[in-house]
């Protein structure tokens, strides 16, 4: 009799501890405003790693590009109850419902790559990249390349300006532009964030200006849509490409010569970032509400150095 009361004290103690962990252990919501787009993956695949090393459960949303859809999958995932969001919004113009409305139901949020609506304090973390320096280091950087061929005038194919980052971006470059002597004379804004609407844009941007000698790409579709223009024409080595995020597809232009610069982005180190500082809210450890990371200008000449490996690792999953 007293062994059974024992055994039953311990199955009763296991079955306590069980639920406890079943109860202590957190479940973080990935919401992308796309996952079409190779560079959402990417972020995707930093937050659900960093959630199994911090031994939390990952779910994963597609806002489809829609503001509305957006969300629905934050009520969706509350409702599921989760215990901490990462979000690449679909605009920064669309947040500030969706950060009333997190805030109301306690639950930390991370951004991604795009920072949330100017003004807004309402949230737990944006990581981001340095998206104002970048811009000047790029466009400063694109200059050089047109004054080497010959002149000042450059083009953009640039991402939606509705979106934070965006419009950081074009203001460092627009001071940059203006310090260096150039002059930007067409820019382009993405919808899409296809090869194939980038192609279409660097044909249209080349052909209303064919004394540009420059194309800075805001994002990696960009860089890789001009290449593919500037080859069709017979134009390589007479038009410079500069492009931030960069890709498998656009180191392999950059080694072949087609593209000259590209300013990493650490898609998959904004993940992990984001995760680590919803996780951080979650337990009480400190936690930096704006983390802007620096985009490394890396050239074919040193794409394959220790350093540039090191940051490429966190830009994309080592399988692509």
């Amino acid at each position: 009799m007293k062994m059974k009361t024992i055994l039953l004290a311990a199955l009763a103690a296991a079955a306590l501890s069980s639920a406890s962990y079943a109860e202590d252990k957190k479940t973080v919501a990935y919401i992308a405003p796309s996952l079409d787009i190779s560079y959402w993956q990417w972020v995707g695949y930093g937050v659900k790693e960093k959630a199994k090393e911090l031994g939390m459960d990952y779910v994963e949303y597609t806002s489809e590009n829609s503001p509305a859809k957006q969300m629905d999958n934050a009520r969706t995932a509350v409702t599921k109850g989760v215990s901490a969001i990462v979000i690449g919004p679909v605009s920064s113009t669309s947040t500030p419902p969706l950060l009333d409305y997190l805030a109301k139901q306690k639950v930390p949020i991370a951004f991604a790559g795009i920072g949330p609506q100017p003004g807004l304090t309402n949230y737990t973390s944006s990581v981001t990249a340095n998206n104002y320096e970048t811009g000047k280091a790029q466009a400063k950087f694109t200059c050089e390349l047109a004054k080497e061929r010959g002149s000042k005038k450059v083009g953009m194919l640039s991402l939606p300006q509705d979106r934070e980052n965006a419009q950081k971006y074009l203001k460092g470059a627009k001071e940059a532009f203006a310090a260096a002597g150039c002059d930007l004379v067409q820019m382009l804004e993405t919808r899409g964030l296809t090869i194939s609407e980038a192609v279409t844009q660097a044909n249209d941007l080349l052909t209303a200006n064919p004394d540009i000698k420059a194309i800075y790409g805001m994002y990696d579709e960009a860089g890789t849509g001009a290449a593919k223009v500037v080859e069709t024409r017979g134009l390589n080595g007479k038009i410079g490409i500069t492009v931030a995020d960069g890709s498998p597809t656009t180191i392999a232009l950059l080694k072949k010569g087609a593209i000259q610069g590209i300013f990493f982005q650490e898609a998959v180190g904004q993940g992990i970032d984001g995760t680590q500082q919803v996780y951080n809210a979650l337990t009480g450890a400190p936690v930096t509400q704006d983390m802007a990371l620096v985009m490394p200008l890396v050239t074919a000449d040193k794409v394959d150095s220790p350093e540039a490996k090191k940051v490429i690792a966190r830009v994309f999953p080592p399988s692509n």
